[in-house]
């Protein structure tokens, strides 16, 4: 059934079912199963879109390819619409946590920006008194910093 060129718009039942080789009566059966539900004209006559014709589609492959009986199409039809929902919310989700990811790491890029800042001013300011201290000749001090305990606050 791939590869079937089609015009946008609405197809009558007709056009419908000689585009898949099949009989209108098919057609008028997966309509009355619930499979498909074309919309009608003022005149009660079925107009197919394009979804409709997708949705056919399906249900022709189902049904004359793998040989899926119509009670099995519906439950197929109904997994593949849940399975579509699904994969929407996750996908939603997953946008989400990235871009709240994201934001965290700006977060943290900016208190580890800040931090090696006042680090490099604790720094240059001891190197400071260190020369200041040598120049008056006390002793210069010394910073164990491999002992230095960090405290940080988690969210809950």
């Amino acid at each position: 059934m791939k590869g079937v060129k089609r015009k946008k718009g609405f197809y009558s039942i007709s056009v419908v079912a000689k585009m898949f080789s099949v009989h209108q009566q098919t057609i008028r059966l997966y309509e009355k199963e619930g499979l498909i539900s074309p919309k009608r004209s003022s005149g009660n006559t079925r107009l197919f879109s394009e979804a409709d014709v997708d949705q056919l589609e399906k249900i022709i492959y189902l049904t004359h390819q793998l040989g899926v009986n119509l009670a099995g199409v519906e439950m197929i039809l109904k997994l593949q619409n849940k399975i579509s929902k699904m994969q929407k919310k996750m996908n939603a989700l997953f946008e989400a946590t990235q871009q709240e990811l994201e934001k965290e790491q700006e977060t943290s890029k900016g208190v580890i920006k800040s931090s090696a800042k006042t680090l490099m001013k604790l720094k240059m300011e001891a190197k400071k008194r260190n020369k200041q201290l040598k120049a008056d000749g006390s002793e210069p001090q010394t910073f164990d910093v491999d002992n230095w305990e960090i405290e940080y606050e988690e969210d809950n």
